[in-house]
């Protein structure tokens, strides 16, 4: 076996069930999720009627690159969302099967085994992924933490020379897990200023980039940040994006890369052997998916409706606030005097509502885990569900 397998962690939702190991949610209440990020608002009916019309193409092996037809549609949404130019349809970008296959495969293509161990720089907290694929490709993780005192940014100057010299692939999430930060144009300037120094790859993960609240002020995205300063060729960038929370389809499996041609082809070259071509149904759908807005408007003003009546209900026992983006209140337990694991343990014991402790998403770095002491409460259950839950965690608080 890899023996590089053994040094990959627990996934946080293993230990979770370890943590909750021994304790009985009460009987009379219904459990509430809010633990891991799964969309649980429904599916748009016309992606399944286009799924469904599309079944004979079970029929015809895909193709990895997808159709034309899907990676047109995919280049007009980032022309249309980020107001540049449409990507070049045969070399900028790359249908994938959900951006977490890709993000773990980026490493793995991107990696090169020198007789110095490489660096895989990621924010702390983070999605676990970003530490596997770095492991598995023979890198090392740095992770940069970010911290409430800073705003929860993301501090390049806290990653040392030495760092960078060996560092070949940086993660970052904008809006951001489990913060929902979103990076500026300056924090991005400053990275391409260093990738061009350093020569690493940037691998930005911009699932969450429909979830906002100011509709005047949709998150910044990569490729826009880089045409702002006239990085007309995305050099050593790539972005990450996915249908499974903008379109509520997570089980379709369906996202796409963006960005260098040069990375997208060594990329694409790796795809054809690694295998994960979208089914040419689910590439139909993802197409249609791709260009209608009205859902994705529908599905944000849900979450803008969760978020304000949720919000100041844990707010008033729990340090947190609205996030810049994404569906995720991230919230400091500390004022209750329990640590975030038996915080989250408790909850569900005496109230049925499942957290994440934050803790289970970071790495001790720089002497401490910038996620302890946080928990992650997801809002992706129905208006009434997470209004339901807001109330319980504030009568637990309460009860403390």
């Amino acid at each position: 076996m890899n023996l590089l397998l053994d040094q990959l962690q627990p996934y946080p939702f293993e230990k979770l069930r370890d943590l909750y190991a021994g304790t009985s949610p009460p009987a009379g209440l219904s459990e509430i999720k809010l633990h891991i990020g799964e969309p649980q608002h429904p599916t748009p009916q016309f992606i399944k009627d286009v799924l469904i019309a599309n079944l004979g193409g079970l029929a015809s092996y895909p193709a990895t690159n997808g159709s034309d037809d899907l990676r047109r549609a995919i280049a007009e949404w980032i022309a249309q969302r980020y107001g540049i130019p449409a990507p070049d349809i045969a070399t900028q970008v790359l249908p994938v099967a959900g951006s977490r296959e890709a993000l773990f495969a980026i490493a793995q293509a991107v990696i090169e085994r020198k007789h110095r161990q490489p660096v895989v720089i990621s924010p702390n907290p983070f999605y676990q992924i970003y530490e596997g694929a770095a492991l598995l490709a023979g890198a090392r993780p740095f992770f940069l933490n970010t911290l409430p005192e800073n705003d929860f940014r993301l501090d390049w100057a806290r990653v040392p020379e030495e760092v960078w010299a060996d560092c070949q692939l940086v993660y970052l999430c904008s809006p951001g897990n489990p913060t929902g930060k979103v990076m500026a144009q300056e924090e991005w300037q400053t990275l391409f200023e260093l990738s061009d120094r350093h020569g690493f790859v940037i691998a930005a993960d911009e699932c969450y980039s429909e979830i906002y609240f100011d509709g005047d002020a949709p998150p910044l995205g990569g490729l826009q940040a880089a045409r702002r300063i006239g990085r007309d060729d995305y050099r050593n960038l790539v972005m990450f994006s996915s249908l499974s929370k903008r379109s509520n389809v997570p089980g379709m499996r369906s996202g796409f890369v963006a960005g260098d041609a040069a990375i997208l082809k060594k990329f694409w070259l790796y795809r054809t052997y690694h295998g994960c071509a979208l089914s040419p149904p689910v590439q139909a759908a993802s197409a249609a998916a791709w260009r209608d807005e009205a859902h994705v408007e529908e599905n944000r003003r849900l979450y803008v409706e969760k978020f304000a009546q949720v919000t100041p209900i844990v707010a008033r026992h729990l340090d947190t606030a609205l996030p810049d983006a994404g569906f995720y209140l991230w919230a400091d337990v500390s004022p209750t005097g329990l640590s975030d694991t038996e915080f989250t343990r408790r909850l569900r014991a005496q109230y049925n509502v499942t957290v994440l402790p934050g803790s289970y998403l970071g790495r001790d770095a720089d002497g401490i885990n910038p996620g302890r002491d946080f928990v992650r409460i997801a809002l992706v259950a129905g208006l009434a569900e997470c209004r339901t839950a807001g109330e319980r965690i504030a009568a637990f608080c309460e009860s403390l």
